[in-house]
Formats: structure tokens, C-alpha cells, sequence
């Protein structure tokens, strides 16, 4: 049985070092069930190096990862999908000719663990699917193929991929990337509901200081691999340690 009291996530030093280059360096940090911690920092910094070592994507050469108490370091991506980590990516992997709506259909067979064949006659994710679509905003665009739909749309669609799964700790990777500017305050509002209204605990990396002010409980700076800063939105900005690193540079 899980510990309420222990975090959802838990790395220790944790690192990744790849032909003598160390990409990431002796990262630790603990985040709370619930928790929206954003990460901050130039490009190079290390911030989805550390988010493909969390989910999986590339082996950790040092320290340990650890999802609700259990050491996940050497599993691989499916794995720590079904202990209920979620990934999004900066670049878009949809398929532009299949509909908004057999996107999430098929993500909700996959996690479902049922045939294919099954899943075509009895259609028994209907329900799921048509839930998760009104929840993101996409109920509309059902029966849109994927690449007719603004960047914007494509990002909400991402994320109804992800949360029609269910997962308890989410991953976004530059969420922002692409949305126009008119897109960005409702996307921003659906990151917000499914931290605060759905209590899921989320990760995010970010260039939008504007959105991640209004989003995160901490922020996390990343500086050459490493861990420079964690702590509230507020003391982070104010911290002169932060402030000397990117002196001249843009958050």
C-alpha cells in the first residue's frame, strides 16, 4: 500500500553522463502528491534530459529514481506508464490523418489492456473517450483529423491522449511550444484543472514565465546539468544566486 505521507516522486543524485559528457549531474529533489513544480532554465540546461531520465527515455548512469516508494531506476517506459507516469513531448507525435476522437479511443485501449478487436465491437470506451474529450475541450473536434487542428488544439489533444490513461504524475515538456498567443490562456486554464481540480500531481518545463508564475507551487532551476535552485516562485525570482547565473540571459 502506498504512503500518503511520502512523495510521489523521489530522485537522488540522480545523473547521466553519456561519452565522458555529463549531461545531468547529482539532481535530487522529492515532489508531494499534488504538487506542481515547474522547471526553469536556458536551452542545454539539462531540463528534458532529466525529464526523458525520469520517464524512462534514457537510462540513468547514476543515483535512483524512485514513483510512490519503489525504485524504478532500471524499469523501462511501459512500466512506469502503468505505475501512472504520464510524458508529453516539446514535438508533436500525432498521426495528422487519424480523427481527434480514435487518438484518444486508441490511447484508451492501450491503457485499458484489451484486443483491438474487442475494443472495435463493443466500443467500451465510448464513456472514457467522451469524457476525456469535454474535459480538454475537444468534444467539437471529434471528428477532426489531427493535422487540421491549430497548435493549440494539438497540444489540448496531447493532453487528452495522456490523461484518458489516468496517470497520477504528469510530465509537460515545453507545453507552450508553438500555441499562439491567443491559444496560450485557455491551454494554460486546462493544465491549471488538471493539476487543481483533478489533483494530479505535474511536472512541466517552460519558457513562458508568465504562465508558470500563475501554475507552479516551486520552481526548479537547471544550470549546466545541474540543480541550482528549488524552492517558491517568489524566492527563486529573488535569489541572487539565480539572478547571477542568468544575468543577461532570459528565464
Amino acid at each position: 500500500m502506498t504512503d500518503p505521507t511520502s512523495p510521489v516522486l523521489r530522485l537522488r543524485g540522480l545523473g547521466w553522463t553519456v561519452g565522458g559528457a555529463t549531461i545531468v549531474e547529482d539532481v535530487s529533489l522529492e515532489v508531494a502528491e499534488g504538487e506542481f513544480v515547474a522547471f526553469i532554465g536556458p536551452n542545454g540546461a539539462g531540463k528534458t534530459s532529466l525529464f526523458n531520465l525520469v520517464s524512462g527515455i534514457n537510462p540513468a548512469t547514476a543515483g535512483t529514481i524512485e514513483l510512490d516508494g519503489a525504485d524504478i531506476t532500471a524499469e523501462p517506459v511501459h512500466a512506469r506508464a502503468r505505475r501512472g507516469l504520464g510524458r508529453t513531448f516539446q514535438t508533436s507525435s500525432l498521426w495528422p490523418g487519424m480523427t481527434v476522437a480514435d487518438h484518444v479511443r486508441l490511447a484508451a485501449q492501450a491503457t485499458g489492456h484489451t484486443s483491438y478487436r474487442i475494443w472495435r465491437r463493443a466500443d467500451r470506451y465510448a464513456r472514457q473517450v467522451a469524457d476525456t474529450l469535454e474535459r480538454t475541450g475537444l468534444t467539437h473536434r471529434a471528428d477532426t483529423p489531427a493535422g487540421s487542428l491549430s497548435h493549440g488544439e494539438k497540444r489540448k489533444l496531447e493532453l487528452a491522449v495522456l490523461l484518458v490513461g489516468e496517470p497520477r504524475l504528469i510530465l509537460l515538456d515545453e507545453p507552450m511550444a508553438g500555441v499562439s498567443a491567443e491559444e496560450v490562456p485557455a491551454l494554460t486554464e486546462l493544465i491549471r484543472s488538471v493539476h487543481r481540480d483533478e489533483g494530479r500531481t505535474v511536472l512541466m518545463v517552460e519558457h513562458h514565465m508568465d504562465v508558470l508564475l500563475g501554475l507552479a507551487d516551486r520552481l526548479a532551476v537547471m544550470h549546466h546539468g545541474t540543480l541550482l535552485a528549488l524552492d517558491t516562485p517568489a524566492a527563486v525570482m529573488a535569489d541572487a544566486t539565480v539572478q547571477q547565473a542568468y544575468l543577461g540571459e532570459a528565464l
